[in-house]
């Protein structure tokens, strides 16, 4: 790493609390094996004011900015995203819909100058994120849109129950409502051989307080999450103040571009390299969505 990226870097991380490009000294060892256990165990681990707190005011104006320009739209869905009205038994969870009323700003829409932008390229950044997830690398997305993404919760809406489809996610929160928009999720309630369908339904329903965990989150703070997994949703947006979160989108392979029917649900629109990439995605598991 050259002078000039560890000034960078300094610049926006923490480094002195989480020396990124330390990661063999005590320190760096430390942290990492804290957040594989968090990640073993719970299927979380949030890194507070990981982002120097001194710039959480830049970090929240920068992503306002850039908010209105999130493509917007109420769906009705399911945990699964697979369509509604798909053929279910009766009593399936799939058969359970919400509004999902959540936006997105595509990559394509933030400014490479931005915080967020120059963490989610920065390559330190990178193995340090794949080192928590004890991957040997990761890449940024080929995708000119969904790489780096602005998730924007207005007042009002939610982002209902779900699973991922990536086996793990990298956010950060950039604006706090005024009240709701609580992280919530069910850890590891599924696995790669088990849907777990009664469990999913008993939270569905009400009933899954044993099984769901609330986490609080502040501007700044580095959450790595499995999602394909564990259940999780952003409760409904109450006050005046919409929740902003970034999203760092990663893959263990190059080259990975999303499918235009999911490309076109969350922007609004598809470009050239969808197109192009359709049907060329492969399963790593045999789970529903």
């Amino acid at each position: 790493m050259s002078t000039l990226e560890a000034a960078a870097l300094d610049q926006v991380v923490d480094t002195a609390r989480y020396p990124l490009s330390e990661l063999e000294s005590p320190e760096g060892r430390d942290i990492v094996s804290r957040a594989r256990h968090d990640l073993s165990a719970l299927g979380c681990t949030v890194l507070p004011d990981f982002i120097r707190p001194s710039l959480r005011d830049v970090l929240r104006q920068e992503c306002s900015a850039i908010a209105p320009r999130a493509h917007s739209d109420v769906e009705t869905v399911n945990v699964y995203n697979i369509a509604v009205g798909s053929a279910l038994p009766e009593n399936h969870p799939g058969r359970r819909t919400f509004q999902r009323g959540n936006a997105f700003v595509a990559r394509d829409r933030i400014p490479v100058g931005s915080l967020i932008s120059r963490l989610y390229s920065h390559k330190v950044f990178q193995r340090f994120v794949a080192r928590c997830f004890g991957l040997p690398a990761l890449h940024e997305l080929a995708d000119p849109l969904s790489g780096l993404v602005l998730n924007v919760v207005a007042p009002g809406k939610e982002h209902p129950w779900h699973f991922d489809t990536n086996e793990f996610t990298v956010s950060m929160l950039t604006q706090k409502p005024q009240s709701g928009g609580d992280f919530e999720y069910c850890p590891n309630i599924r696995s790669a051989y088990d849907e777990s369908f009664d469990d999913v339904r008993d939270v569905l329903d009400g009933r899954g307080e044993r099984l769901t965990r609330r986490l609080p989150l502040r501007p700044g703070d580095l959450q790595l999450f499995k999602g394909r997994y564990s259940l999780h949703r952003v409760s409904p947006v109450r006050g005046e103040v919409a929740r902003h979160s970034a999203i760092f989108a990663y893959s263990e392979r190059p080259g990975v571009i999303g499918n235009v029917a999911r490309t076109q649900q969350l922007f609004g629109r598809v470009l050239p390299e969808h197109l192009a990439s359709e049907g060329r995605a492969v399963r790593g598991d045999r789970l529903l969505d």
